[in-house]
């Protein structure tokens, strides 16, 4: 069985810092969207806006598959008041061709449990909206293949019984132990 997917591409900017941030870091990039692929595109990254103090890249046919498994990621996604696309980006250790570091949109998601497993791997994620039809594409998934765990009701943590470490009953006393007489015989 073949798992729903859409192909997109991700366009990313780099832009000329100014202001004192400039000091240590000239040039940053940033995502500016997640759109539809299209044939046109190509297959490979590419230039499409170069000025002084700005480019922007397409990097083209990139797939997003929705996994059953992953249901209530999406769920929290388009449950969410701004339902958005996850992209996971990398930049290059060195220079390449245009003389820069080039930053690499590496995964794109729909699901938050997939955006906070990159964030506490400490990538670099960032959002864009999701467009209505991708939105209503994976509501219909969820819809299909998301069921809530029923949540127990947990009995309060004071009514349960106390136990020591190996697992035989305690008693708890909350009287003063400097007071007690210690037993005859014995000195306190």
């Amino acid at each position: 069985m073949k798992r729903p997917s859409q192909t997109v591409a991700v366009l990313m900017r780099r832009e000329r810092i100014s202001g004192p941030m400039a000091r240590w870091q000239a040039w940053r990039w940033l995502l500016v969207d997640v759109v539809t692929h299209e044939e046109g595109f190509g297959q490979t990254p590419r230039c499409l806006v170069r000025t002084e103090d700005e480019q922007r890249w397409l990097f083209p046919n990139m797939e997003v598959a929705l996994y059953t498994d992953d249901a209530e990621g999406y769920w929290l996604n388009v449950t969410a008041p701004h339902p958005c696309w996850f992209v996971l980006w990398r930049t290059d250790e060195e220079p390449g061709e245009e003389g820069y570091a080039m930053a690499r949109p590496e995964r794109v998601s729909l699901s938050y449990h997939d955006a906070g497993r990159w964030l506490d791997a400490q990538e670099t994620v960032e959002q864009v909206p999701a467009p209505v039809d991708v939105v209503d594409w994976v509501r219909t998934f969820v819809q299909a293949n998301y069921t809530p765990e029923v949540k127990k009701r947990q009995r309060p943590q004071s009514f349960q019984s106390l136990t020591d470490r190996f697992g035989q009953p305690a008693s708890v006393s909350t009287g003063d132990r400097r007071s007690r007489k210690p037993p005859s015989g014995e000195s306190a």
